[in-house]
């Protein structure tokens, strides 16, 4: 039969549905680079050609939930409705509704990142989601300072500060899964909850706004995204092995 010659772009995206989905099944550590070549069933050549290493594939699949997400709040950006306000509420809502949505996915791909061992690629992933939504903040900032909804000098800055939230928090999320009890766990989203109030009211601060008018959290938001773990893992101990 003929070879089947597919575009370089759909080849990488059809490699990255593969590695995802042996992630999801077998785990990060346990799917090593030799099992996603032999699941996609290409040579180790044409893999090594997309992907040069293990790290270099997960910072990609990172990549992709970013773009995912990015996509999914084009609407809020160009809704001429909103004003800069809404719009960065909007956008930090439509970054809730992803996360939840994705959550159990997220946790099963990315649960490593939390280990101590793999804090330099946890910021990897960290900047590449950095990359992608930073210049969106810049964006709606400078907007407000120029129709006197915010007040900043540094519209960069504050965007950088919204994407460290994420650094910021590393450590409970962290602890939570070292430890691996439900005590932990409640501790760690306790912790979570003061944590987003307070980026709530330094956000409103910063931008020279009333306290209470940005929203990072919701009621229920943290415990649904952490708890999604607990899911995972539970979804699994009940799934049947995979047919060989």
């Amino acid at each position: 039969m003929p070879r089947v010659i597919k575009h370089p772009e759909l080849r990488r995206e059809e490699l990255l549905d593969h590695a995802q989905t042996l992630f999801l099944r077998q785990g990060y550590d346990k799917a090593s680079l030799n099992d996603v070549i032999a699941f996609a069933g290409i040579s180790k050549g044409a893999f090594y050609h997309y992907f040069p290493s293990k790290e270099a594939l997960l910072e990609a699949l990172a990549d992709r939930f970013a773009r995912q997400a990015l996509a999914g709040v084009q609407d809020i950006l160009h809704d001429p409705g909103l004003d800069p306000l809404g719009r960065l509420n909007g956008l930090l809502s439509q970054s809730r509704r992803a996360k939840i949505e994705t959550a159990p996915e997220a946790w099963a791909l990315f649960e490593t990142m939390f280990r101590p061992e793999n804090l330099v690629l946890f910021h990897r992933i960290n900047l590449a989601a950095s990359a992608s939504f930073s210049p969106l903040l810049v964006k709606i900032i400078r907007q407000g300072i120029e129709d006197g909804t915010f007040r900043t000098f540094d519209p960069e800055g504050v965007a950088d500060i919204v994407m460290q939230f994420g650094m910021a928090t590393h450590d409970v999320v962290a602890k939570a899964i070292a430890d691996g009890g439900d005590a932990d766990m409640e501790i760690a989203i306790e912790a979570l909850e003061k944590r987003v109030r307070l980026y709530e009211i330094a956000l409103d601060r910063i931008l020279g706004l009333p306290d209470g008018s940005i929203r990072i959290g919701e009621p229920g938001y943290v415990r649904t995204v952490m708890t999604a773990r607990r899911r995972t893992n539970a979804g699994k101990a009940l799934s049947p092995a995979p047919a060989r």
